[in-house]
């Protein structure tokens, strides 16, 4: 394959890891709100107080496994080494999340080792 294609398939790759950490802080954010929400609609107290810790608990949860990709699809469009290796290691812990992860994982392993996409990491940008 052409370099040139390969540099295309390495933007859809950022673009995606970037698309899909924003969509999970985004998601995050309203699972939050809908967690806090019914403690809050309940008026007890309690329940009021247990929500608010576990909505905190799963937005902060979801944020940060959000992180890495939106980091790895930055320095992939940089074509930085270490996002590389970072977008090859999210894309395995992604090929169990089917069928969304899946096809992310199996596309971003396929860009990120192939033999063209390698030598877009060694040049000096």
């Amino acid at each position: 394959m052409k370099t040139q294609d390969m540099k295309t398939h390495i933007q859809i790759v950022a673009w995606l890891y970037i698309a899909m950490g924003i969509l999970g802080i985004l998601l995050s954010l309203l699972v939050a709100g809908i967690i806090a929400g019914g403690g809050w609609i309940s008026g007890d107290d309690t329940a009021i107080r247990v929500t608010t810790i576990v909505s905190i608990f799963v937005g902060a949860l979801v944020v940060l496994i959000s992180i890495p990709g939106i980091v790895a699809g930055i320095g992939l469009l940089s074509y930085k080494s270490w996002a590389r290796i970072l977008a090859i290691i999210l894309s395995v812990l992604n090929l169990p999340g089917f069928p969304i992860g899946t096809l992310l994982g199996i596309y971003s392993l396929w860009a990120m080792l192939d033999s063209e996409s390698s030598l877009l990491f060694e040049k000096p940008n």
